[in-house]
């Protein structure tokens, strides 16, 4: 699902010749329906990294391949477009629109896509999926009426919309309490057994990354290790 080879990510520096090296030479291999958690201390590279498998930023150096699609070769349109179609994102500060009631906010990605075919499909969807993270009774109301872990199911609710291939976390549970935590972490989980969805998570939770498949250690922008906690 994803291959990535000698990714190196550098930045200017301001008032100095030597540019800030966020990531210097990352190897990896993602099978699809993986799970992959990525461990490492703040400033070690891991939303750098994210970005770059997900295309939201290109390297300096280095090659990501996403679903069977070179990035490089695509443009910042064809680029949005592949991350449309096979990519979801779930961010650790929920990134909801807080002038759109629950249910709107999943319908974004509908809308965008244009699929199903009709509004009132795109609507039986949406509800849906927020059925299916437990939130039928909270359709209507807004992210400022949502709690945390309310929010980031909506959240998740939002990123499976597009039956993505490949989601993204971003610390899903850095701003929830231990036990709705545990309940998103379960969330993630079930529907990657369910649609086979290969997740790729970023967090400091050691609970969380041992329930993956690997745990990739990176430090100072290199990969330390690769584990199986299995």
């Amino acid at each position: 699902m994803i291959v990535a080879r000698n990714l190196r990510q550098r930045y200017p520096r301001p008032g100095s010749d030597e540019p800030l090296v966020v990531l210097d030479g990352v190897d990896l291999e993602i099978a699809q329906g993986e799970i992959l958690s990525v461990l490492g201390p703040s400033g070690s590279g891991k939303t750098t990294l994210l970005g770059l498998l997900a295309g939201l930023d290109l390297p300096t150096e280095g090659t990501v391949e996403l679903a069977g699609r070179s990035l490089a070769v695509l443009d910042e349109d064809g680029r949005a477009a592949l991350r449309a179609a096979s990519v979801g994102f779930v961010f650790q500060s929920f990134q909801l629109v807080p002038t759109l009631t629950a249910l709107e906010n999943v319908l974004v990605p509908l809308e965008l896509l244009g699929r199903p075919a009709t509004a009132a499909d795109r609507e039986a969807r949406a509800r849906e999926l927020l059925g299916r993270v437990g939130l039928t009774e909270r359709v209507g109301h807004y992210p400022a009426q949502l709690s945390g872990g309310e929010q980031q199911r909506v959240g998740i609710a939002r990123a499976f919309a597009n039956e993505p291939r490949v989601l993204f976390a971003d610390e899903p549970t850095g701003n929830l309490d231990g036990a709705t935590g545990q309940g998103i972490i379960e969330l993630l989980l079930e529907l990657n057994r369910e649609k086979g969805t290969t997740l790729v998570i970023v967090t400091h939770d050691l609970e969380l990354a041992r329930r993956a498949g690997r745990i990739l250690h990176l430090s100072r922008g290199r990969v330390e290790r690769m584990e199986s906690p299995g």
